[in-house]
């Protein structure tokens, strides 16, 4: 049996959530590492409705130094295959490498989360084609260690839409399957504070892409500096985001507080998709 897709329910928004295991992600670094720890977290958070894992295991926070591609796999295919063993979820790796991809597609995987739009690693996309996997293809300026250094841009909207659309020609060409691409504007990845305030305001433009979409705003900086609160304080302001997004067509939501963001995502789907 290959990997499970990733279906769209009427009149629903999936949620995302999110399992670093990482000592150093900006969030919850550290809190995870033990593969056991990290497996009833996990079937915490589907217990809470969650209809899709992410599992990470190099942090992608502004400045995050790379990390070994053993180390990697030490860290995510343990969890990969504990998840896949005890409960029925979808399971997305967040990583760009593609022996990591690979590796957790065997173990269990069902989607590869890729920050860099196969643009990371070459071998990736037919990684993912071969095990005819899902793919979230996300913009970013940059990389995890440059890309809040004054990332500039001349006209926002338009050059996110234009890579996400050629990264999905790029992926359709290479073989991965049309119905398994989804598609991340990329909040907070070489974005601004009022750049991460645009896209959510122009969230429709990427609708015309055709390809359901995923948002992560989850406790991110631009809500912290909006606020002026620290990372442990942004619950609200990150569920106002996801309201937001909900009502202008998101299709998934990545978070980190899945049981407090599914009573959200419950309320708003029962106002804008009626």
């Amino acid at each position: 049996m290959g990997p499970k897709q990733v279906v769209l329910p009427d009149k629903r928004t999936l949620i995302m959530g999110v399992l670093n295991v990482t000592p150093d992600s900006f969030s919850d670094g550290g809190r995870l590492i033990s593969p056991q720890c990290a497996v009833e977290y996990a079937k915490k958070m589907v217990e809470d409705g969650a209809d899709i894992i992410d599992i990470g295991g190099e942090s992608s926070r502004p400045g995050a130094s790379p990390v070994s591609v053993n180390e990697e796999l030490e860290r995510v295919i343990p969890v990969v295959q504990g998840v896949s063993d005890e409960t029925e979820v979808i399971i997305s790796v967040d990583t760009c490498k593609a022996v990591v991809a690979d590796q957790a597609l065997q173990a269990g995987a069902d989607v590869i989360n890729d920050i860099t739009a196969l643009r990371g690693d070459s071998e990736i996309v037919h990684v993912v084609a071969q095990a005819n996997a899902g793919i979230i293809l996300m913009h970013m300026q940059g990389d995890p260690r440059t890309m809040q250094q004054r990332p500039t841009y001349t006209n926002l909207i338009d050059e996110i839409s234009l890579f996400l659309q050629e990264s999905i020609g790029f992926a359709e060409a290479n073989g991965v399957a049309s119905g398994r691409i989804i598609i991340d504007p990329g909040i907070g990845f070489g974005k601004t504070i009022q750049d991460n305030l645009e896209i959510l305001r122009q969230l429709g433009q990427f609708k015309k892409l055709g390809k359901p979409m995923l948002i992560g705003t989850s406790r991110k900086s631009f809500i912290g500096e909006v606020l002026n609160l620290p990372v442990e304080c942004r619950i609200e302001g990150t569920a106002a985001t996801i309201a937001w997004s909900i009502a202008r067509g998101v299709d998934i939501v990545r978070v980190h507080d899945v049981k407090l963001m599914k009573r959200v995502v419950k309320m708003t789907d029962a106002i804008s998709r009626c």
